[in-house]
């Protein structure tokens, strides 16, 4: 989420704060994000989220269907408000599987309630190049 004066008018209005997510990286994001529907999860290098302590930075993609996060590690602020806003907050088990995903790459999580409750991993299942991974997380009951 960008800060600056052409967002911060519209902080109380959800909608249209989420019209900037992501648009720093892929111009379009929101209409591609708003055709698309609920759920998805994005994907996040290293230390993803810094400089994103605002709730905004989570609870925007939330508006718009993420459910999900997955990355190599998170700033900490940003992974506890992802926490807050329902966004499971996954980190990479293998850092070489987070190089093998292309943009558009369609990322399931078949088993994400039964093995969050389980313990420690969750696979995920990438369709598009029919291969599977584990993923790891650090919530709690």
């Amino acid at each position: 989420m960008p800060a600056g004066s052409e967002v911060l008018p519209y902080r109380s209005n959800i909608p249209k704060i989420s019209e900037w997510v992501f648009d720093q990286i892929e111009q379009g994001f929101y209409k591609r994000a708003t055709e698309q529907g609920s759920p998805w999860l994005v994907v996040g290098g290293s230390n993803y989220g810094q400089g994103s302590s605002r709730e905004h930075a989570a609870l925007a993609p939330y508006y718009l269907g993420m459910r999900a996060a997955l990355a190599v590690s998170y700033a900490r602020i940003h992974w506890q408000n992802l926490v807050n806003f329902d966004i499971v907050p996954l980190e990479f088990a293998d850092r070489s599987d987070y190089e093998g995903i292309d943009q558009g790459d369609i990322l399931e999580l078949p088993t994400v309630r039964e093995e969050l409750q389980k313990g420690h991993e969750v696979t995920v299942r990438n369709a598009t190049q029919d291969t599977t991974f584990s993923v790891e997380h650090r919530l709690n009951p």
